[in-house]
This record gives structure tokens, C-alpha cells and sequence, in this order.
């Protein structure tokens, strides 16, 4: 409707406050420099130490998580109290990689004490045993490693931020655990977490 479409957009005072949560010139021009400077802000909660996630290659993954579609490696992480929602129905259980539940549990748990709750009504799944988008190599989902958030206003082909709304908090949370949020480090597909290293 009218006002999902006025919501998933971000307004020029929107992009101007992103820009200067992130450091960036507040100019409300999304460019390159705006978006080397929230890559530099996400990095800044990610763990000093070491990240605890692979790299995004293959090689990687399947060392990390095992082969794709290996559904021994996956765990029901239960969520019923967190107001996770799928399609308008609670969502009990999500099914996610063993290594990935820990750290996911934290990040909706947080998220669902703020404001930004709303994207946990819009859960659009975690574990699918399917290829990459117009690809063929497998999906981070087949691996149960990332998980899909309000998919109507931040989809695959859409800007992040100027046709996309996911909220830069959210992308906060996922940080501080070390995963990397699409939207922020692709320019789209804002609903896709991944629990991989940003590069």
C-alpha cells in the first residue's frame, strides 16, 4: 500500500541523520564516501579480537559449517517469546546452523526490546537449501548462516538507503556479533544478515 511504499524510502532529513550517526558528510547525497564511512562505523562494533565467522568463499563455509543442505549441522533455536513473526504468524522456532544460534538468539533478542521490533514481524526465513540468487553456487541459507529480515521494503534489487529502510540499528546488532549486513556492505538486499566476515 501507499504507506509501506512512503516507509520503505528513506527522506532526504532521514539520510542526512543516517549520515551523521555514521560520520559521514551530512548532505543527504548516499555516495561513495557516505558509504566508506558506514562500512568504517559497522566495522567499529564488530569484535576487536577476531571475528568469529568464515569467509564468504566456499572453501570457507564448508570448512566453517559444513556441506550445504547438511541439516545435522542445524539446531531449532526457539524465538516464541521475541515476536517473531512470518507471513502474520508467530514464529516458534527458527532452524539455523548450530554455530550461527548463540549469536542470532542475542541480536532478536535485542531487537526486540526497541523500537525497531517491527522487523522481526517480517521474518522471511533463515535455513532454505537453495542456490544463490541467479547463481549457482549455494546460498549462505543452505548453511543455516543468515537469516532474512523485512523483506517488502529492502529487497534484493532495492537501494540501501535511498529505496530501502532497514534500520541502521539493526544493522548495529549484527555487527557487534560480526556478521555482516547486506545492505550496508552490498548497497542492497538490506533484508539479508550473513554470519560471514564483511569484506
Amino acid at each position: 500500500d501507499l504507506l509501506t511504499a512512503i516507509q520503505a524510502v528513506m527522506n532526504h532529513n532521514q539520510i542526512i541523520a543516517l549520515q551523521q550517526r555514521v560520520g559521514a558528510t551530512p548532505d543527504g547525497f548516499w555516495g561513495p564516501a557516505s558509504i566508506k564511512a558506514c562500512k568504517a562505523h559497522l566495522r567499529a562494533f564488530m569484535p576487536l579480537e577476531r571475528n568469529p565467522w568464515p569467509n564468504s568463499d566456499q572453501a570457507s563455509l564448508t570448512a566453517f559449517c559444513g556441506k550445504a543442505g547438511d541439516e545435522s549441522q542445524l539446531v531449532s533455536l526457539v524465538v516464541s517469546e521475541l515476536g517473531v513473526r512470518y507471513d502474520g504468524k508467530d514464529v516458534r522456532t527458527i532452524r539455523c546452523h548450530h554455530k550461527v544460534a548463540p549469536s542470532l538468539h542475542r541480536v532478536l533478542e535485542k531487537l526486540s526490546k526497541t523500537p525497531h521490533a517491527w522487523v522481526l514481524k517480517e521474518y522471511a526465513g533463515c535455513y532454505n537449501n537453495r542456490p544463490m540468487r541467479g547463481g549457482s553456487l549455494p546460498s549462505l541459507h543452505a548453511r543455516g548462516a543468515a537469516v532474512d529480515l523485512a523483506p517488502s521494503t529492502n529487497g534484493n534489487r532495492e537501494a540501501w538507503p535511498s529505496s530501502a529502510n532497514m534500520p541502521i540499528e539493526v544493522m548495529e546488532e549484527f555487527a557487534k556479533e560480526g556478521a555482516t549486513p547486506a545492505g550496508a556492505f552490498w548497497g542492497r538486499d538490506a533484508m539479508h544478515m550473513e554470519f560471514t566476515k564483511p569484506k
